[in-house]
């Protein structure tokens, strides 16, 4: 398996912006246009003061022409358009950044020397550039569809006839092909794109050619659905359109071994997570967190973070990305500076959305190149300001975290806690949230996780990393009992612990 990138650090921090809307609003701030390699450096610098490892820049590759045209006239597409952005002009949609026509740069955004400029300018502040990896599908229009028709899935006229949204004819040569389109099994096929057969190896070979020239200009790759083209997933979705014989190897183990300096990022579902990690994925999406997160309840949540702690350091948490509702909308004011914290301050990549910490609401299409204006939130940038910086801090990555049970005062309030610490040498910082409307007092079974860093015959310091609240306890109370905390309704405490000596 690949080893991380060594400037990468554990339980990195990664910016999700959307590139052609970021230029966009650049540009007006700026009052010229701003393209990839004019980047004011001072954005640079912001996000390195951030925090932040890796930055990924998603949409750069080239929009497909006939993907444009799709989107501008899908009924469907254009009233989320009306939703999202009342004013929308047809100059502001611009295709799907996942119906790629081709591997290089949108001109609209720069050049390849400019794309090397971005990276050069972010590695001098010490941050990764993660770029699009879309390999179930190419736009349908892609060079490779009428050069090589045979690289993708082909139905027939009868299937076509049957189904006109699933597939799209091509003519070559006087032939008529009818090409199928790139889909997710469980949702209507994906139109402005076209389905390349994984089971073919002429293609395989043409994808891995495409990685090399990512590999040059990127240090990571966000793969997206990455579990389409896993064997036993496109067998079971395409098995019916005469495949050739399965690989003996999976894509991702071949393409990861060849590309070894790469960060490889998946976007995954259906309980592939574990799959994927063991093909050499160094992060693979936790959607089943933001769920729990979203629709269920902390007990839920807590049982989630059971998981083996070597599997959960390669989880990708988010509470918001472009696939998802704003999270300032969906959590509200009232849940979200809980929510937030909780995610935090988590093992594994912690990505963040560009919007997120100013509190925009409005969910984009990703066909759009431009957002809407929207009032920055001084709350919610007051809240990620001070939890970057509290989560910034070494002992949130080269520390050890573990799960910390908390045992119900006698009012019976502790439901909705969760706590979890991480420990650095004899360093303990402790994350308790209240996911809960309620007041909630628990003890923290310290006994169960730190009695190792605790010494019975000292006095500690709990001191709130949030307010700088402090409480003292012995270490014998610690351990027999462990401090009682309160927490209030949808708050999060982050406690340092340390003996009275050292403070």
């Amino acid at each position: 398996m690949p080893g991380v990138d060594p400037c990468l650090r554990p339980h990195p921090h990664l910016y999700e912006i959307n590139t052609w809307v970021w230029l966009e609003e650049l540009s007006r701030r700026e009052g010229r246009r701003i393209r990839l390699g004019t980047i004011p450096r001072r954005e640079c610098d912001k996000l390195a003061d951030q925090g932040f490892d890796g930055i990924w820049l998603m949409g750069i590759w080239e929009r497909s022409p006939r993907g444009r045209e799709i989107a501008l006239h899908d009924p469907a597409l254009r009233s989320a358009y009306s939703q999202a952005l009342p004013d929308w002009r047809p100059s502001d949609v611009v295709g799907s950044p996942y119906a790629v026509h081709a591997y290089r740069p949108d001109p609209a955004l720069g050049s390849w020397d400019e794309l090397a400029s971005t990276r050069a300018m972010l590695h001098e502040r010490g941050l990764r550039l993660i770029l699009d990896f879309v390999p179930n599908h190419t736009a349908l229009d892609h060079e490779w569809v009428t050069a090589h028709p045979d690289w993708y899935i082909q139905g027939t006229a009868a299937q076509y006839a049957r189904s006109p949204f699933s597939y799209f004819p091509i003519t070559v040569d006087g032939t008529t092909f009818y090409l199928a389109h790139g889909k997710d099994p469980y949702f209507p096929a994906w139109t402005d794109t076209a389905q390349l057969n994984y089971f073919h190896p002429e293609t395989r070979a043409a994808v891995l050619r495409e990685l090399q020239t990512l590999a040059e200009y990127a240090d990571g790759l966000r793969c997206d659905m990455a579990m389409l083209v896993l064997n036993e997933i496109f067998a079971r979705t395409w098995g019916s359109h005469g495949l050739p014989n399965q690989p003996s190897q999976e894509f991702w183990a071949e393409a990861i071994a060849r590309y070894p300096s790469l960060i490889w990022i998946a976007e995954v579902y259906w309980n592939r997570e574990q799959e994927l990690q063991s093909l050499g994925f160094h992060f693979t999406y936790d959607k089943p967190l933001y769920d729990r997160l979203r629709f269920g309840h902390a007990v839920d949540i807590r049982q989630h973070l059971m998981a083996e702690a070597a599997y959960q350091a390669k989880l990708v948490r988010f509470m918001e990305n472009h696939d998802e509702p704003r999270s300032a909308a969906v959590f509200g004011p009232d849940r979200l500076p809980a929510v937030a914290s909780l995610v935090a301050a988590l093992p594994g990549m912690r990505l963040y959305h560009h919007g997120q910490f100013e509190g925009r609401r409005i969910r984009l299409p990703v066909q759009l190149g431009r957002a809407p204006d929207e009032q920055p939130d001084p709350e919610i940038m007051q809240m990620y300001e001070r939890l970057l910086r509290i989560t910034d801090t070494s002992i949130f990555h080269v520390g050890c975290w573990t799960l910390v049970p908390v045992h119900p005062a006698p009012d019976e309030s502790a439901h909705d806690l969760i706590a979890y610490a991480w420990l650095a040498s004899n360093d303990v910082t402790m994350v308790v949230v209240n996911l809960g409307a309620a007041t909630a007092h628990a003890w923290l079974a310290l006994h169960e996780t730190l009695s190792h860093v605790i010494d019975r015959a000292k006095t500690y310091v709990v001191r709130d990393r949030w307010d700088d609240r402090e409480e003292r306890y012995s270490g014998r109370d610690l351990l027999d009992r462990g401090p009682l905390i309160r927490v209030d309704p949808f708050e999060a405490r982050f406690l340092a612990l340390y003996p009275v000596d050292r403070s």
